[in-house]
C-alpha cells in the first residue's frame, strides 16, 4: 500500500481539527453505577431478538471506569478533538429533577483530562439515550418532552460550559425519529409511522430549546447539531424514480435543513405527510442560528419509485458496489457531493464532519489488528473532505466514527468501527492499522507549510 498520508495531509488547513467520536451508551457501561437511571436502550436491550447478538450495552467498553486510559489513548493517537455525549438518564437519572452529582462529576473529569491533554471536547447532549422514565411518560411522542430537554441542557451547559465551547444538541434526529418509531429496528422500537414523524417535529422543537438554553447557560458557546446525511439518487434516469429519490431527500435531509435554516418545512414533504401529521406551525419563522453543521455521512442512497408506503419509494443496492461489514456501499464522491451542496444550498457559517467511518471483519493476528480496508475508506474520504475544501466549503474538522470498537446499537459488538480493537473479555485496547495510519496522517499535516483555507 502507497503511503499517501503526507500529500493528503497537506491538503488541510492550518487549525483544521482531527478528531474522533463515540456516543454514551456505546462506551460507557457502568448501565446502574453511582445512581444512573435506566435508558430506553437498557430497556429496548432486553427485549427478546432486540439486538443480533443477545447483548446488551450494560458493560460495554466499561468507559466509565477506564475514561482516564482511554484519554492517553487519544492523546497518543495525536487527536485534538473528541465528539462524546451525556449520558442523559446519568446526569437525570428520571429525566428530570435533582440531579445526580456523581453523574456530572463524571463528565467534569472527562472534560478537565481532555483539556489537560490538548484536546477539545465536542459535546453531544442527546446520542439516543432517553431516561426511560421520560418514555413511560410519552416520550419523543409527547411535546413535554421538548421542555425537559431544554431543562437538561440547561444543567448540562452551565456544569460544563466554562470549559467546552462546542455543542451539539442531537444526534440524528432522522434516525432517532424513524428507525426508533417506524421501523422499530431502535429504542424505544415502536412502528408507526404518525409517531415517527411527530417524534421528529418534537427533536426539532428541542433543538430549538437545547440550543436557547445552552447559549443562555454559556453566551461563548457555538451550538450546533450532528445530521445523519445522504445524497439520494434515482436509480434509473425514469421520472418514477427521479421523483421517488426526491421524496427520499425530502424526508431523509430537506425534512430536517430546511427548517434549521429559517426555511420552514419543505412544501412538497408537508404534503406528502398530510395523512400523518398536523402541519404544526412553531418553526416557520425559526432560524436554527447554527454555529455549525455536524455532517454525518456513511453511504449515499439509490432509490426507485414503489407502489405503496408513505414516501412510495424504496432504497435499491447497486450491484457489484464495493461494501462495508455492514453492507453500505462505499462511494466517496457522494461525500464530497454533499459537502458541497450543503455549502451552496444552505450556506452554513461551519461545516464539521461529526461521524464517517466504516464496519470491517477485523481479526486479531500476531497481537496486531491490520485494516487496509479501513485505511483506504478513509483516506479516500478524506481525499474527498479535501476536495470539498478545496471548492470553497468552509469544513473545519473531521470526527471518524469511532474511536474503539464499541456497542453498534442492534447490531451489538459483532460490528467493529473502531481505530482501537476492542476485546471485550478483557477490555484490552489495541490500536489497529489505521489508528496507526491517522496518526501519522495528523502529524503530517502539523508539519506542513501553514496555509488558510478560503472562507
Amino acid at each position: 500500500m502507497t503511503d499517501d498520508r503526507g500529500p493528503l495531509a497537506h491538503r488541510f488547513p492550518t487549525g483544521f481539527r482531527f478528531g474522533a467520536a463515540t456516543a454514551a451508551y456505546q462506551i460507557e457501561g457502568g448501565h446502574d453505577a453511582d445512581g444512573k437511571g435506566p435508558s430506553i436502550w437498557d430497556t429496548f436491550c432486553r427485549r427478546p431478538g432486540a439486538i443480533a447478538t443477545g447483548e446488551t450495552g450494560d458493560v460495554a467498553c466499561d468507559h466509565y471506569h477506564r475514561w482516564s486510559g482511554d484519554v492517553a489513548l487519544m492523546r497518543a493517537l495525536g487527536l485534538d478533538a473528541y465528539r462524546f455525549s451525556i449520558s442523559w438518564p446519568r446526569v437525570l437519572p428520571r429525566g428530570a429533577g435533582a440531579p445526580n452529582e456523581a453523574g456530572l462529576a463524571f463528565y467534569e473529569r472527562l472534560v478537565d483530562e481532555l483539556l489537560a491533554n490538548g484536546i477539545r471536547p465536542f459535546v453531544t447532549l442527546y446520542h439516543w439515550d432517553l431516561p426511560q422514565a421520560l418514555q413511560d411518560a410519552g416520550g419523543w411522542a409527547s411535546p413535554s418532552v421538548v421542555t425537559a430537554f431544554g431543562t437538561f441542557a440547561d444543567l448540562v451547559a452551565r456544569r460544563l460550559g466554562d470549559r467546552v465551547s462546542d455543542w451539539m444538541t442531537l444526534n440524528e434526529p432522522e434516525v432517532v425519529a424513524y428507525a426508533g418509531h417506524a421501523a422499530g429496528v431502535h429504542a424505544p422500537g415502536i412502528r408507526d409511522f404518525a409517531t415517527a414523524v411527530t417524534v421528529s417535529h418534537h427533536l426539532l422543537l428541542a433543538h430549538r430549546a437545547g440550543a436557547d438554553a445552552i447559549r443562555a447557560a454559556a453566551p461563548a458557546a457555538r451550538v450546533g447539531i450532528a445530521l445523519n446525511l445522504s445524497p439520494c439518487e434515482p436509480a434509473t434516469e425514469s421520472a418514477a424514480d427521479v421523483e421517488a429519490a426526491r421524496r427520499m431527500d425530502g424526508s431523509l435531509n430537506r425534512w430536517f435543513l430546511d427548517p434549521l435554516f429559517g426555511r420552514g418545512y419543505p412544501a412538497d414533504i408537508v404534503a406528502l405527510y398530510a395523512p400523518y401529521f398536523d402541519r404544526a406551525p412553531e418553526l416557520d419563522a425559526y432560524d436554527g442560528r447554527l454555529d455549525f453543521l455536524g455532517v454525518n455521512y456513511y453511504t449515499r442512497r439509490l432509490v426507485r419509485a414503489a407502489a405503496d408506503g408513505p414516501l412510495r419509494a424504496d432504497r435499491v443496492e447497486p450491484e457489484g458496489a464495493e461494501r462495508t461489514a455492514i453492507g453500505w456501499e462505499v462511494h466517496p464522491d457522494s461525500f464530497r457531493a454533499l459537502l458541497v451542496r450543503l455549502h451552496r444550498n444552505y450556506g452554513p457559517e461551519q461545516l464539521y464532519v461529526t461521524e464517517n467511518g466504516a464496519a470491517y471483519d477485523d481479526v486479531v493476528a500476531n497481537d496486531r489488528v491490520d485494516d487496509p480496508e479501513r485505511v483506504s475508506f478513509l483516506a479516500r474520504h478524506l481525499g474527498a473532505a479535501a476536495d470539498a475544501i478545496a471548492a470553497g466549503v468552509p469544513l473545519r474538522g473531521y470526527f471518524v466514527w469511532t474511536l474503539m470498537d464499541n456497542f453498534e446499537w442492534a447490531h451489538g459488538t459483532s460490528k467493529r468501527f473502531g481505530l482501537v480493537h476492542t476485546d471485550y473479555p478483557t477490555q484490552r485496547r489495541r490500536v489497529k492499522s489505521s489508528g496507526e495510519w491517522y496518526r501519522d496522517l495528523i502529524a503530517a499535516q502539523r508539519a506542513a507549510p501553514a496555509w488558510t483555507a478560503a472562507r
